[in-house]
């Protein structure tokens, strides 16, 4: 692993321009961007959600600096379990679906499979179940709105847990829901 880069990461704590300075670091050194995600699914916990955050400040800048990476990263954010490092990765997959479906960027047409799809359905859905933070599932909500004009079967699921949700969640959640369930 890149010391040069764990180094980077050991100093970055909550401030945006710690994890700012990172992330520019990874993009000014494209080839630094594999190890960033090994770091973000390392079990080095100290050091894994530290990478997740630059991890989406990087794909905010050029979401592109993903793609040859996308499976890998489908494959591994399943086994995110710190709520630190989950709710950067929710955002990654927003950024993803946002260029899918939103902006029909032409390289995530062509990149973004329908298998790739589905694997960020399962983790919006198990992200929406499970317990973890409001923007966490606020993004999968959206997420899952997204998926579901092309995956025909995401609806009449998302709407009951929706609907669930409102009565158990707080207000942020109950705002986002509602606007869920006005656009399905």
């Amino acid at each position: 692993m890149n010391s040069t880069l764990t180094e980077k990461l050991s100093y970055v704590s909550g401030f945006r321009d710690e994890r700012t300075r990172v992330a520019h670091y990874v993009l000014e050194h494209p080839a630094e961007f594999s190890n960033l995600l090994k770091l973000c699914f390392s079990a080095e916990k100290e050091i894994s959600h530290k990478a997740c955050w630059v991890t989406e400040l990087v794909c905010k800048s050029n979401l592109e600096i993903l793609f040859p990476q996308l499976n890998y990263f489908l494959d591994n954010i399943p086994t995110l379990t710190n709520d630190s490092a989950i709710r950067p990765m929710a955002k990654v997959c927003e950024l993803l679906c946002e260029s899918y479906f939103v902006k029909q960027d032409k390289n995530a047409l062509n990149i973004i499979t329908t298998n790739n799809l589905e694997k960020l359905t399962e983790v919006c859905f198990d992200w929406l179940i499970a317990d973890v933070k409001v923007a966490t599932k606020a993004y999968s909500m959206q997420n899952l709105f997204l998926l579901g004009k092309k995956i025909d079967w995401i609806y009449p699921e998302l709407k009951p847990i929706l609907m669930r949700g409102i009565s158990e969640h707080t207000a942020a959640y109950k705002a986002r829901a509602r606007h869920i369930l006005e656009k399905i």
